[in-house]
């Protein structure tokens, strides 16, 4: 357990006894200066506590005596055994459940507000994202200090985020990441400032069905944060677009008091986010999807950034691209957004697709020549782009490609895709998705705020995320 990297950024260390047995505080204090709490979650809220009440509540007042702080569940704790031994000042309550109305978390909030506590928390499972508004209209509701309140799981982690600005006293992070649906305290810190709450008047956003893993937040709101404007970029883990864009863009966020004006949409929804707008640009109607929606008064527009981060990656190769005979694998948003910004560069585009009929259907759209993926050579072509989720191995053969190709891989990974290394073991000129998700950020960035992002401090902190294989890997 590495604690020395909280020393300065953390408060609060939670131990979940339930999860790791007994630790010897004065261990933990050795290493961490904040206040400590101990928390012996049960089975039927979430965690792996299993035991008679007479074992729990021994626990529990054995934790009292060397902990600052003690979490009583409100379904099993609250009695008179354990309150009139463990004071109001050293309690946290806590409850865990699933509700999709704010006014249950009020009428379970009063009943554990009559038994005192220093610190209230309130959890709700979510499924959908949408979900996560009950939390926090009942924080906004209530508006007082000492209640943190949010929705679990994949889709409820944007909730967690905004709760603090909505008056919650804490925000949870893990140690080493191993679970995706809580951001660590290096996440928090780095990507989204805290513990500092900066002024916030906005939400912006990545929708898609896996985000979790996206950089996204960290280039924004470093930009947000060196420009001053007061908003913050969250990540929204969507199934559904059209109930999340209903609910929640649309009326929910509004409803909190801080609107979402802009969206960057990711795979599978960016064709839905075309059908949302009441506007599109002339790049997103050509390619029939958008990655991008900023409100424009009381409508949406659409637009893609994929082009011009493809052209603007482009530029920073030597190697000419004007009348290159050129490939696009992947037929998705990103792959007919690459298409028409090659084809704006002076190239000459095909579309190659694992499914044909899907394949034939955009390239026909695009008025573009198609080819299979099981039909493709690369021998032909000086210019390609990979615009698949594939990072393992590459779609196509790289060693048919001739010497002077330029290679564009839109996926980023932790470390080199099959397709990037095996690219530059040929010497070849290679754009990889660390460089298209620098031009792309940008690229939002200038769509959403109207400002530039300060390119070479985005550069590093995008940089830093480039860890040994093995991380999140996630496509434009």
């Amino acid at each position: 357990m590495d604690l020395d990297a909280l020393r300065n950024e953390a408060d609060l260390v939670e131990v979940r006894a339930d999860i790791l047995g007994e630790v010897d505080p004065s261990w933990l204090r050795c290493r961490f200066g904040g206040r400590l709490v101990y928390c012996l979650r049960s089975r039927d809220r979430g965690g792996r506590f299993e035991g008679p009440s007479d074992v729990r509540r021994a626990r529990l007042l054995a934790a009292a005596e060397r902990y600052d702080v003690v979490d009583l569940e409100a379904d099993h704790d609250l009695v008179p055994e354990l309150l009139t031994r463990i004071p109001a000042h050293r309690r946290r309550v806590s409850w865990h459940g699933s509700a999709v109305e704010p006014g249950t978390f009020h009428r379970r909030f009063g009943r554990m507000a009559a038994a005192g506590a220093a610190l209230y928390l309130l959890t709700t499972a979510v499924s959908r994202a949408e979900q996560a508004l009950a939390p926090l209209r009942f924080l906004h509701d209530l508006g007082r200090p000492d209640v943190t309140a949010f929705g679990t799981g994949a889709a409820g982690v944007w909730s967690r985020l905004l709760a603090p600005w909505l008056g919650a006293p804490v925000v949870f992070g893990g140690l080493g990441g191993e679970d995706p649906e809580v951001p660590t305290v290096a996440q928090l810190v780095g990507d989204y400032g805290f513990p500092r709450l900066r002024p916030l008047d906005t939400v912006n956003g990545i929708v898609g069905r896996s985000v979790l893993g996206s950089k996204s937040p960290r280039a924004h709101n470093a930009g947000y944060r060196a420009l001053g404007i007061p908003a913050v970029y969250l990540p929204f883990q969507v199934e559904d677009f059209g109930g999340f864009w209903d609910e929640v863009a649309e009326s929910g966020l509004a409803a909190l008091g801080i609107p979402m004006r802009a969206a960057t949409v990711v795979s599978p929804h960016k064709e839905a986010a075309l059908a949302t707008a009441g506007t599109a640009s002339p790049a997103a109607r050509g390619c029939g999807a958008a990655n991008s929606l900023v409100r424009r008064g009381r409508s949406w527009r659409a637009d893609t950034s994929n082009s011009p981060a493809i052209s603007r990656a482009l530029a920073g190769v030597d190697e000419p691209v004007s009348g290159r005979r050129a490939a696009v694998i992947g037929c998705g948003g990103a792959g007919r957004a690459a298409a028409l910004a090659l084809a704006g560069c002076g190239a000459e585009p095909v579309l190659v697709n694992r499914d044909r009929r899907r394949g034939r259907s955009v390239a026909e759209m695009l008025g573009l020549e198609f080819v299979p993926l099981d039909e493709f050579r690369a021998d032909g072509y000086s210019l390609l782009v990979h615009a698949t989720p594939m990072t393992d191995r590459a779609p196509f053969l790289p060693s048919e490609l001739p010497d002077d190709a330029v290679v564009v891989d839109m996926v980023y990974a932790p470390a080199d895709t099959a397709v990037s290394s095996e690219a530059r073991e040929r010497g070849l000129a290679v754009v990889d998705g660390w460089d298209v998700l620098l031009a792309d950020a940008g690229c939002q960035f200038h769509l959403m705020t109207g400002r530039h992002i300060p390119t070479e401090q985005t550069r590093a902190l995008l940089q830093a995320g480039r860890t040994p294989r093995g991380g999140d890997v996630r496509s434009h």
